[in-house]
């Protein structure tokens, strides 16, 4: 390798009266032997000091941290490909503003459509709408449960080559759904038929979601909580862009993420695609 580098996440600290020890990425701690090596020349070498003369062994110290995984090339910041910079942005204020600086910060060109104030005020849209200016993406977020029908025609937008992400906020639970990029992805209305089966009272939840109900005060997005949405949507799209991997829990088109509003607590769960039904062959009479 021509630097020694350690990967993003992964550290080296020397531990009083023992070896030298690697903090992994996971936040786990191994132990370091070597036989010949002095732990000042590999700690001033994973620090960036090339110019440590490398013998026999602290060469084989390296090429073990190489194979583990621990070192990588000086990382590049990988650019937003002008073929995907814009992404249509639709929904609340709240969310597309922040969204929007995220999105402009990592090199996309991001446009905001204004729409109604509330969810419940909010018309479905035509798929010839949604894919007006020729949008490599488009993000729906609402400030609110999702009236039905609304992301009927948007889950149609992979079908068109079109990115589809969306998020919206039940009470104080947020839901970040997944991202979805061709045929055969998870839809918005994959995930309301997953959430309906996976719970006991599918039948309050459904009633939810097609009213009437009475509400409260409704809950407003703080800014912390409008910031972390917002930073989880373009962090999604960032990876999808860019192509850049995904390092740890689910993948962004198999994941539901819920975010507890009060607490900001992320949950992660995983969601597939509802097959379609096959049709009843025929009995012969």
């Amino acid at each position: 390798m021509s630097r020694n580098q350690l990967a993003p996440g992964v550290e080296v600290v020397a531990v009083p009266g023992r070896n030298l020890a690697v903090r992994t990425a996971d936040g786990e701690f191994l132990s370091v032997r070597t036989r010949d090596v002095h732990q000042d020349a590999l700690l001033s070498l994973l620090s960036g000091n090339n110019a440590v003369p490398k013998g026999a062994e602290l060469g084989r110290v390296l090429r073990a941290f190489a194979e583990a995984g621990y070192l990588v090339e000086e990382p590049e910041r990988p650019k937003w490909p002008v073929a995907r910079r814009h992404v249509r942005l639709l929904g609340a204020a709240a969310l597309t503003e922040p969204l929007a600086a995220h999105l402009a910060s990592l090199g996309a060109e991001p446009r905001t459509t204004a729409t109604a104030a509330t969810a419940a005020d909010l018309s479905p849209m035509d798929i010839e709408d949604l894919l007006e200016g020729d949008p490599a993406a488009v993000v729906w977020c609402l400030d609110g449960p999702v009236p039905d029908g609304l992301w009927d025609a948007a889950d149609r937008l992979p079908e068109h080559g079109v990115a589809w992400l969306r998020c919206h906020h039940e009470g104080w639970q947020a839901y970040v759904e997944p991202l979805a990029i061709g045929p055969g992805d998870v839809t918005a209305a994959h995930v309301r038929a997953r959430r309906l089966a996976a719970t006991p009272a599918h039948r309050e939840l459904s009633a939810y979601w097609s009213g009437p109900r009475a509400s409260g005060v409704p809950v407003r997005l703080t800014v912390p909580a409008a910031a972390l949405l917002a930073a989880l949507l373009a962090d999604d799209l960032g990876r999808w862009a860019t192509g850049a991997p995904e390092t740890a829990g689910f993948p962004a088109r198999r994941r539901l993420r819920q975010v507890d509003l009060r607490t900001l607590t992320v949950t992660e769960h995983p969601v597939m695609p509802v097959p379609d039904v096959a049709r009843m062959p025929k009995k012969d009479r």
